[in-house]
């Protein structure tokens, strides 16, 4: 086993995504030197495979809404976004050069939708303050010493040891693990007594056993400007229609009360604008059944699924207004968890003080999707791994004038 040395002021951070670089870069402006470990040949990955969409960096809404976006632990969210949130993440990437401008649905994006660019800038800011980088090396555990901890990697060239007065583990969930985020840590902590979660897959597509007819006429069409409900829970959104079932950010969100189900259903209003009063009015205007779709001005998906699922007479107006605004469609189960877009699971809070420290093994910080939150789409999920990023390397850069 090759063995580096470090003196007392090092902070290691395991783990190059965006938790993990976040909390490198605080550590360094804190004065700590820092060292930063992936096991993927490249750091920030799953930052740039999320940037393939536009990479939704955080969200306009009053950041006094945020906590209820995480549904649990909302004190502690309220303080984790006292140090990052909305505003500070903008002012990042703007002092990194790369302006954010506010879509239309009030999600933050850089302009230009350039994950690449932002992070190539951010490595060189982080170059420029002395964090070094070491890629190709995966972490395979960790044990106290006198001057802190000596953690371990696995590398091509073999184990290798190294020492650290603090450590940031930010591995990430178990959702797209060719990126990195593969689940794999959990025995790793669970050896030391920390207690965890069971990972589940959020923000993912649910399945659904369509009728041929509707794959054969709707596959891969959208549904816009929806109400979707699931049991008491409504939402505004889309959703695709997929070969295995449903996606979309309306069924992301309605992941965690779907999960609580026993028989999980979605209800869809495709026409939540307009009354079902308005909707047979608009019907009187055309003689024969099969146009009232076209007086609704209804999508080809919606038509497909109102044809297809549990059909009716044609000429029952009044059941089909009833079903165009509250189709029930039943659903079998999520998408698998390598597909989903994040995990719910990981290190109960419980476990973390208020710096986001692990209580049963002092000097070692969490960050990002280690920990068990969860959060929507809409930029809440890469604001999260900011803030905790944040809390654990301002932690960790503490620790040793602290011990």
């Amino acid at each position: 086993m090759e063995t580096f040395s470090t003196n007392k002021s090092d902070v290691v951070i395991v783990g190059g995504g965006a938790a993990g670089l976040r909390a490198a870069e605080v550590a360094a402006a804190a004065g700590a030197h820092v060292r930063v470990f992936e096991a993927q040949r490249s750091v920030g990955r799953k930052f740039l495979v999320a940037g393939r969409g536009g990479l939704n960096l955080t969200h306009a809404e009053p950041v006094a809404n945020f906590p209820a976006r995480f549904r649990a632990e909302p004190e502690r969210w309220r303080a984790l976004l006292a140090d990052c949130g909305p505003d500070e993440l903008r002012g990042w990437a703007e002092a990194l050069e790369v302006e954010t401008y506010v879509g239309t649905s009030g999600r933050i994006f850089p302009r230009g939708q350039k994950a690449a660019r932002l992070l190539r800038a951010w490595l060189r800011r982080l170059g420029n303050t002395g964090v070094e980088i070491d890629t190709g090396k995966r972490w395979s555990g960790l044990t106290k010493s006198s001057a802190g901890w000596q953690v371990r990697f696995a590398s091509d060239q073999g184990e290798i040891e190294v020492g650290a007065s603090a450590v940031v583990l930010a591995l990430g969930g178990a959702s797209w693990p060719e990126t990195g985020s593969d689940g794999r840590w959990p025995p790793l902590l669970a050896a030391h007594g920390v207690e965890i979660a069971p990972f589940i897959a959020a923000n993912c597509g649910w399945e659904v056993a369509w009728p041929e007819a509707v794959l054969a006429q709707a596959e891969g069409l959208p549904l816009k400007n929806l109400s979707v409900r699931a049991a008491d829970e409504t939402v505004s959104g889309e959703l695709l229609i997929t070969h295995h079932g449903l996606e979309g950010g309306a069924i992301y969100r309605l992941g965690p009360v779907l999960r609580r189900m026993d028989l999980p259903e979605l209800r869809i209003d495709f026409k939540p604008q307009v009354t079902a009063a308005t909707l047979r009015a608009r019907a009187a205007q055309f003689l024969r059944p099969n146009e009232w779709h076209r007086a609704w001005k209804l999508s080809p998906g919606a038509i497909a699924l109102l044809e297809n699922i549990t059909p009716l007479a044609d000429s029952d107006l009044s059941a089909t207004i009833r079903r165009v605004k509250n189709l029930a469609i039943s659903l079998l189960r999520p998408r698998p968890l390598a597909e989903a877009i994040s995990t719910a699971g990981g290190v109960r809070w419980s476990e973390l003080d208020a710096a986001l420290m692990l209580r049963k093994l002092p000097g070692v910080f969490l960050a990002g999707e280690m920990i068990d939150w969860e959060a929507p789409t809409g930029g809440y999920l890469l604001q999260g791994c900011f803030a905790t990023g944040t809390r654990a390397g301002r932690g960790a850069a503490a620790w040793p004038s602290a011990a």
